[in-house]
């Protein structure tokens, strides 16, 4: 599980939406529009799926590790 993020136009960093899912899930569900509140400069902004990606840290670990001289 990971969460769907999204970029703050206005700094460009990636924020949370609060939607909790998988990447393969995420990626068979329905095109759709949101808003989400963001952590850094406060605004709401709104965003299509296909402008979001998931976060999913333990794919992140894994990758990395693999990639690691033993």
């Amino acid at each position: 599980m990971g969460m769907v993020m999204v970029k703050c136009p206005r700094t460009g960093h990636p924020i949370p939406t609060g939607i909790k899912t998988d990447r393969e899930s995420f990626s068979r569900s329905a095109v759709f529009f949101s808003r989400t509140r963001c952590v850094i400069c406060h605004t709401d902004h709104a965003w299509f799926a296909r402008e979001a990606w998931v976060d999913e840290p333990s794919i992140r670990v894994r990758r990395r590790s693999a990639g690691s001289p033993a």
